[in-house]
């Protein structure tokens, strides 16, 4: 049990970060910059880089459109896009208010996976508006990354965009989150030495991630019918006639979730409950410690919402769970999306496959609990942590040879290529940033 005097520092620890944060944002004045990868000697090397050299490979691509991934940064490049409706625990705060959570997206993908990414923040919330703005985007990217878009509507989007464009779409708070959460949950029931195909599921949140959650773990091998989802009016079931004909995702789950037709609050959902899995608002106190004691002997509790959990991970202790995840760095088993999306978007990209699917975040999954495995699970260790860089390779390469093994992948190369490549990149992005801050190109941290 965590005392007194450690909950005080652990509630100073956790509110550490938004202090920096106001410190360093306007010293730093962004978190990215454009750099050169070609060299330049003199200036005579722009009549290679620019005119009147660039026409060839212009006329190349005009021939050949596929040479754009050879002649550009297409095939390494993502905009990573939002409307600012739907930000990290903040709400609908609007583009410009965004635009810093996308920065830290771009940072994290670029040291993470070794991708580039543009943050790009729309002034429209209008969904055809999106879809329209996005698909005009497609030539200049390999992939889009959809972040921090309400739902419904990025149900829509991101269907409609997956199914319009030629390369990868995903929304990372639906596929994402979806990824890590699944892949945290399998490893947990191995530590409590429960089936996961047994477990009983209480889920808090009906949005985009609980939504994509549930679709990725039943997926993997969870019960549908042992499911209960609550939304900000109760628990879904096939009573729900208030959602019938206004959002098709949550009355799927009404009517395939919840057998034994639970009907209440959050607290109903949890009693007996094996897990249960949190994506709703900030807490603390969204979820109560009695409500954990109510849960099944052994229980898991995933309270992923940020900047704070629903509930402190010292109160779910206290109410009887066994193993504790949130979505924090400064906690113990961290189910952030930053694990999935920088080595997923490398394994796509890679391959240049067409889309990134449900089989491939699964493979993803499962690559990330087995690198965990590998290194010996435990209480507080059943997802690998950002510092354990190889499971951005190993991802990525379960990733791409998954991509060719279903027909996603425009290009057919083998294991050892897809990891040697994973490495490089993923490496040379590391060590780069090592580099300017040794330079002090990067400035130091302010005093």
């Amino acid at each position: 049990m965590v005392d007194k005097k450690d909950q005080e520092e652990m509630l100073k620890k956790a509110y550490e970060p938004a202090k920096l944060a106001m410190k360093y944002h306007p010293y730093y004045e962004g978190k990215i910059e454009v750099t050169a990868k070609c060299p330049v000697h003199s200036f005579s090397d722009f009549a290679v880089w620019y005119t009147p050299g660039v026409a060839e490979p212009c006329k190349d691509i005009h021939a050949n459109p596929d040479k754009v991934y050879e002649h550009t940064s297409k095939g390494n490049m993502i905009a990573i896009v939002s409307d600012g409706t739907r930000v990290l625990g903040l709400g609908n705060i609007g583009p410009k208010a965004a635009l810093p959570v996308m920065e830290g997206k771009a940072l994290l993908f670029k040291y993470l996976g070794g991708v580039d990414a543009v943050p790009i923040c729309l002034d429209t919330t209008d969904t055809e508006e999106i879809i329209r703005t996005v698909k005009a985007l497609g030539p200049s990217f390999g992939g889009i990354n959809l972040e921090d878009i309400e739902n419904p509507k990025c149900f829509e989007i991101l269907d409609r965009l997956r199914n319009e464009m030629d390369i990868p779409v995903w929304h990372d708070d639906q596929q994402g989150t979806a990824t890590i959460v699944t892949a945290g949950a399998i490893n947990a029931h191995k530590v409590v030495g429960k089936k996961i195909s047994e477990s009983k599921v209480a889920m808090v949140g009906a949005g985009a991630a609980n939504i994509a959650i549930a679709r990725i773990m039943v997926k993997a091998g969870f019960n549908i019918k042992n499911i209960v989802m609550v939304d900000s009016k109760g628990t879904l079931h096939k009573g729900r006639e208030d959602i019938k004909n206004s959002h098709a995702e949550k009355w799927f789950m009404c009517e395939n979730s919840n057998a034994e037709n639970v009907v209440g609050d959050i607290e109903a959902a949890m009693k007996g409950a094996d897990i249960v899995v949190a994506a709703s608002k900030p807490g603390p106190g969204v979820i109560k410690k009695e409500w954990v004691q109510n849960m099944a002997d052994d229980a898991i509790v995933f309270a992923t919402a940020n900047p704070i959990p629903e509930i402190w991970p010292w109160e779910a202790e206290e109410g009887g769970a066994r193993v504790i995840a949130t979505g924090r760095s400064d906690f113990p088993n961290q189910v952030n999306n930053s694990l999935g999306f920088p080595g997923i978007f490398r394994g796509a990209l890679d391959v240049r496959a067409k889309t990134i699917t449900d089989d491939m975040c699964i493979a993803a999954a499962l690559e990330i609990a087995k690198t965990a495995e590998d290194k010996g699970l435990s209480e507080s260790y059943i997802v690998p942590s950002m510092d354990d860089w190889e499971v951005f390779t190993r991802e990525a390469v379960a990733v791409g040879m998954k991509a060719i093994e279903t027909g996603i992948a425009r290009i057919n190369i083998s294991k050892d290529e897809l990891t040697h490549r994973a490495e490089e990149l993923i490496s040379r992005a590391r060590n780069e940033t090592k580099l300017l801050m040794d330079k002090e190109f990067i400035k130091p941290f302010p005093q």
